[in-house]
């Protein structure tokens, strides 16, 4: 992984220098609230509903032992011992006291990490597939670009006060594990008729209150000009995105306004005074980065090993796990292992400090050191030999992170809901709570298959409703939490939005809807079909009928 240099640390350690001053100056009132404000928010921090939330960056997901164990302390600390991960793949902390903020960034920087672009209308952080580096589908690993992506716009003075935030994701190839086509950029790594690699770039994706699908703006850009293209869509969003509506400020808006063939033909014409320039990445810069990517030295005997039969052969509880959380690497004798951060009852994307140095010591013993968040709200170690997986689940299972649920109905992406955040509008974890507790059998999950359950406390759509195989939206009405559903999204290389599937339910039958479409789904379903595949071969209709004209 990325290692900073004398540059990198210089910029990290002034900031945290800036902002305690800045805080001193607000707290003794020197500083007016409307000016600290937006000084704040370039820090990462939010006020919510109940406290001030820290949001930590952790570039395109990937991190070490290290910084996991600084994650630990900072819960213990500072916080009431644990920390939220988001689906950008950041960590979040709910409960920092405010004038204690600059001190926990300072720690942060000893472990080379900050909250630098984590909120405000700047570009975020940006996102990848959390199998980078060690799918057998990828074109290259992407987190090379993501790196150069990072630097390039790591308080880049054009951009600093966009329309609207800004979010750019970067996928390895043709299977889209980074939702790149549901982001304000999408770049995925392809190969040109020559065999040479470069990207193919989408525009205008997004969620939110309007949601849409990003549209290919140019099918092959050579590598060595991303950040000229990048700056001359940019350029071209700053200057035409609208500012008199926070609501219709997103760079998907404009696009739409103009049509995608307008929007490439100025953005071409921007390019033009771009490309060939000082921004023009050389080979030796993209080496230069790309060495901090490199593989692992894999031990050459793993793929002897024996053993791991033998403790599937005697464990049935593992070799659920196994089949369910543990993924093909593309070394042979390795194996990718998810851990589940959606305990039966719970917060999804929570994990306590406890777990977090767990996790550490985990990662230095069975996968080099280093730890991926997903945009699922789980974590990844990508890296451990099939020898040692007993032993990682015995461990795992003693921290509460072995559920076998990843990709099933409640490995469940949940947003804090009206518990915590100030822009929602209805409760999520008390939902998520009684959805657990309703599809508790571990069977019947693994026989319903791959579905993904997304639920949103507002419009804002911060756990990506839209494009869940089911969506469900909180909605107030006259104060009492109703929850609307859709049906079919997808945030793969085949993305859709999600249809509604009729008038919103009250709180207490969301757990019996659910019922109600998924036995539809069961007596619909042919041999080898999941959810979503079934959805698209039937439609909506039969799952309409069953829920609202029931025999």
């Amino acid at each position: 992984m990325y290692t900073y240099n004398q540059v990198d640390q210089q910029l990290v350690d002034e900031r945290v220098a800036q902002y305690r001053d800045q805080t001193r100056r607000y707290l003794a009132g020197d500083l007016p609230e409307e000016e600290f404000l937006a000084l704040r928010l370039m820090n990462g921090l939010y006020v919510q509903r109940q406290a001030p939330m820290l949001r930590v960056a952790i570039p395109y997901g990937t991190f070490s032992a290290t910084q996991m164990r600084a994650f630990a302390h900072i819960a213990r600390t500072w916080d009431k011992g644990y920390g939220h991960f988001t689906t950008r793949t950041n960590i979040q902390f709910n409960w920092p006291k405010l004038e204690e903020v600059p001190d926990i960034l300072a720690e942060l920087a000893k472990v080379q990490m900050h909250a630098i672009q984590t909120s405000g209308n700047c570009i975020r952080n940006t996102t990848t597939d959390p199998l980078a580096g060690v799918a057998a589908d990828e074109v290259e690993d992407p987190r090379p670009w993501c790196e150069l992506i990072r630097q390039w716009s790591t308080l880049h003075p054009e951009f600093a006060y966009l329309p609207r935030k800004f979010k750019i994701a970067v996928s390895g190839g043709p299977k889209d594990r980074a939702s790149a086509r549901v982001h304000d950029i999408g770049l995925e790594l392809v190969r040109n008729a020559a065999g040479e690699t470069g990207f193919k770039v989408l525009v205008g994706g997004g969620l939110g209150r309007t949601p849409f699908i990003g549209k290919v703006i140019r099918d092959y850009l050579e590598p060595e000009e991303l950040f000229s293209y990048l700056e001359a869509i940019l350029r071209i969003y700053n200057l035409k995105g609208r500012r008199d509506n926070k609501y219709k400020a997103r760079i998907k808006i404009l696009v739409a306004a103009l049509g995608i063939d307008e929007f490439r033909r100025l953005v071409e014409k921007e390019w033009q005074h771009l490309k060939g320039g000082e921004l023009r990445l050389t080979q030796e810069r993209i080496d230069e980065i790309k060495a901090h990517f490199q593989p692992f030295e894999y031990a050459a005997e793993a793929a002897e090993d024996r053993s791991l039969q033998q403790a599937l052969d005697t464990s049935e509880d593992f070799r659920v796990w196994y089949q369910q959380n543990t993924q093909e690497h593309k070394v042979a004798g390795y194996r990718v292992v998810h851990l589940s951060l959606k305990p039966l009852l719970g917060a999804p994307g929570d994990i306590t400090e406890q777990q977090m140095d767990v996790v550490a010591d985990l990662a230095d013993a069975f996968s080099f050191g280093e730890i991926r968040a997903t945009q699922d709200q789980n974590l990844v170690l990508t890296d451990v030999q099939q020898k040692d997986l007993y032993a990682l689940w015995q461990r795992l299972q003693d921290a509460q992170l072995a559920r076998a649920n990843i990709n099933t109905l409640t490995d469940m992406i949940v947003c804090p809901g009206f518990d915590f955040c100030n822009l929602a509008n209805a409760r999520t974890l008390n939902i998520a709570d009684e959805i657990n507790q309703a599809f508790e059998d571990l069977d019947y999950l693994h026989d319903l298959g791959d579905i993904q359950l997304n639920m949103s406390g507002c419009i804002n759509a911060c756990a990506h409703h839209h494009i869940g195989h089911i969506g469900i939206l909180g909605v107030d009405k006259k104060g009492e939490d109703w929850y609307q559903i859709t049906l079919g999204g997808s945030a793969t290389e085949n993305a859709k939005l999600g249809k509604v599937l009729g008038r919103a339910v009250p709180a207490d039958q969301v757990p019996a809807t659910l019922r109600t479409l998924l036995e539809t789904y069961l007596e619909l379903r042919e041999e080898g079909e999941s959810f979503v595949q079934a959805y698209e071969r039937v439609g909506i209709e039969p799952f309409k009928k069953a829920v609202y004209q029931p025999a």
